[in-house]
């Protein structure tokens, strides 16, 4: 790699691959292997180190190609002594943060809105089988957040944009407090990407990402990952990757790695195309409300378009007015959008959540009383997905 900085679309493209030294292929190989050839004397050897190329739970090749990309990706070429780490999902990618760097006793600070697994873990599983206290509030309320911190606070973490909210934190002023009282700083940027922010340049000391969203982007593999100081991904990799179980595969490591490489191309045209969607829904007179942080509207749109560069990303949430039946019916009528789950991938996503649930008393106001599509906007041209939602509007009235 030259010693100038490159730019984040040469970055997505090279960092690490190389030419593959026993075919003289120009891209990294797949490497379907759970084992490595020991040396002559393996008695110096710790079965389960991650340093020597050992067995694929200790860590791939896949993997390592891809660590060296994403921790590239997240510094923007000069990593330093920042590592990452790959694991399975982007859940065990969140678990791993929580089990490496909490014991019992401890307390952390959340988002009150974030991805259901880390609401399950912080509210139920962490409490119940190791003491570990949580305290979900509105992060991005910083005395919210300051109010909340306890003696015994190890962790703040936050989700921004927020899943399903796209509620926008301001990392850097979150770092502060938690610095201040001794705490580590975790981000989910799952939405962002490394494209529209890096929290790690903001403060953060610990970076997750669910690659199966957007740095994969195709819909076809599942993994997560952690980026932070090399110390830091050491411990996770020893506690809740090797003794765990919860490395990525190789097939998978090599999915996403060629995903990647487009992720900046991909983030324009995700970014573009959920504007363009929001613009529309927010003007028509059928639709209950629109959150997207592009939108003037949104509450947190000036730290959006200060702490965001170069989109608001391709997530956001509405409603059309009526209850949770015209919701359904909204969905079925769509014939591009397809309504599932999950989010970042080239096809336009939809899925409809009722009113109800467990953690709305976290939501907005709009959200409790309409409930809400999460929508993924995808890689179509955008006037044929304004066309979709619009005759689907006008379908159900």
């Amino acid at each position: 790699m030259p010693d100038e900085p490159l730019h984040l679309e040469t970055l997505s493209v090279h960092a690490g691959n190389d030419v593959d030294p026993g075919t003289g292929a120009i891209r990294r190989p797949l490497v379907m292997a759970n084992s490595y050839a020991l040396p002559d004397d393996p008695s110096e050897l710790s079965w389960s180190g991650t340093g020597t190329p050992l067995y694929t739970r200790n860590g791939g090749a896949n993997q390592g190609w891809l660590e060296q990309k994403l921790a590239a990706l997240e510094t923007g070429g000069d990593p330093g002594d920042v590592e990452a780490v790959a694991l399975a999902t982007g859940v065990a990618a969140l678990h791993a943060v929580f089990f490496t760097f909490l014991g019992a006793g401890d307390h952390v600070v959340s988002s009150d809105v974030t991805y259901v697994a880390v609401f399950r873990l912080l509210t139920e599983l962490l409490p119940e089988k190791y003491g570990i206290t949580a305290t979900l509030v509105d992060s991005s309320d910083l005395d919210a957040v300051r109010a909340a911190i306890r003696p015994e606070t190890r962790l703040v973490h936050v989700e921004t944009p927020a899943n399903p909210t796209t509620r926008v934190t301001d990392v850097a002023a979150v770092a502060e407090i938690a610095h201040a009282a001794g705490a580590l700083l975790s981000v989910d940027a799952t939405f962002a990407t490394p494209v529209l922010q890096r929290p790690l340049a903001e403060g953060a000391d610990l970076v997750v990402h669910s690659l199966t969203k957007y740095i994969n982007g195709h819909g076809d593999a599942m993994g997560g990952a952690v980026i932070a100081r090399g110390e830091l991904v050491e411990r996770i990799r020893a506690e809740a990757m090797v003794n765990v179980g919860g490395a990525i595969s190789p097939f998978n490591a090599w999915l996403i790695m060629r995903g990647s490489v487009t992720l900046p191309l991909r983030m324009r045209q995700h970014c573009a195309n959920a504007m363009a969607v929001a613009e529309f829904l927010a003007g028509d007179p059928r639709v209950a409300y629109v959150a997207y942080p592009g939108l003037p509207s949104h509450p947190q749109h000036a730290l959006a378009a200060r702490t965001l560069d170069g989109g608001f990303g391709g997530m956001l949430a509405f409603a059309v007015r009526g209850d949770a039946a015209m919701q359904n019916r909204f969905v079925a009528a769509l014939r591009i959008v397809t309504s599932a789950v999950s989010l970042g991938h080239d096809e336009s996503l939809v899925v409809h959540v009722a009113p109800g649930g467990e953690r709305d008393r976290f939501y907005p106001e709009e959200f409790r009383k309409w409930g809400h599509l999460r929508f993924s906007a995808g890689l179509e041209d955008p006037r044929d997905l304004v066309a979709d939602l619009r005759q689907a509007l006008d379908q159900v009235g």
